[in-house]
């Protein structure tokens, strides 16, 4: 099957859109192929504001109204309590409140961005999804990652190469409970290596430091960079590592 067929069988549904590649291309299929569609952000502390302009942004260019669903997902004690399976609990609570919204105002089809590149068995989350009845039509038309780029490349979407980004929970070691400060820790710090010309890095949490994974050809930069990086991020953080591990 097709986007074009997907959709032409799917009059009608609201997209989780998250405002990274995935979702976007969902979006413009939709639109594209004569879905009638609706785009629902859920915004919790998890997500970095960033996350939240790209996707007023790209729906305005798709011309697809969207709403804006609020959720505290630190009030889900499994969430903040930051367990093995957090993401399960995390995923069920924001669906939950997505399908809500959506069914509010006259959906009965709930798609997302999951493509056919993604793992289920080390995605903790495509449980809650299946359990909600979210249905992923990149996965179900077999569309990789690879291809999903090259078509959001064609269509003209400025997502097209935007990286993957995990939630800022992720920067969290499993076990440690999650905390709003952490969270605006994570993000003041990622914030600022975005401002200094990074890309595609993760900061994650390591007790008082901050442990900084960057893909292997921009290390080089960030070693000559360090005295600078090291000053950004001295206000939240006592120690700043670099993973020589990398991403």
């Amino acid at each position: 099957m097709t986007l074009e067929q997907f959709f032409q069988q799917t009059p009608r549904a609201a997209v989780a859109f998250s405002g990274g590649t995935d979702s976007a291309l969902v979006l413009w299929a939709a639109k594209t192929w004569g879905c009638q569609v609706r785009a629902y952000y859920v915004n919790t502390a998890f997500q970095p504001a960033f996350e939240l302009a790209d996707a007023k942004r790209l729906a305005e260019e798709v011309g697809v109204p969207m709403t804006v669903v609020e959720v505290d997902v630190m009030a889900v004690p499994e969430a903040a309590a930051n367990g093995p399976r957090r993401c399960y609990y995390c995923k069920r609570a924001l669906f939950t409140a997505l399908w809500q919204a959506a069914r509010a105002d006259g959906h009965t089809v709930l798609l997302d961005g999951t493509n056919a590149s993604d793992d289920a068995g080390d995605r903790p989350g495509m449980q809650a999804l299946r359990e909600l009845e979210v249905r992923s039509p990149l996965r179900e038309c077999g569309i990789t990652k690879d291809e999903v780029r090259r078509l959001s490349r064609e269509a003209g979407l400025f997502t097209w190469d935007k990286p993957a980004y995990a939630c800022l929970a992720t920067r969290v070691p499993t076990g440690t409970a999650i905390t709003g400060e952490a969270l605006a820790k994570v993000e003041r710090g990622e914030d600022a290596l975005f401002k200094l010309g990074f890309t595609d890095f993760r900061l994650r949490l390591l007790g008082d430091a901050a442990r900084i994974q960057m893909p292997a050809d921009q290390m080089e930069r960030a070693a000559a960079l360090h005295e600078q990086i090291t000053r950004a991020l001295g206000a939240d953080f006592s120690v700043v590592l670099l993973d020589l591990g990398g991403r």
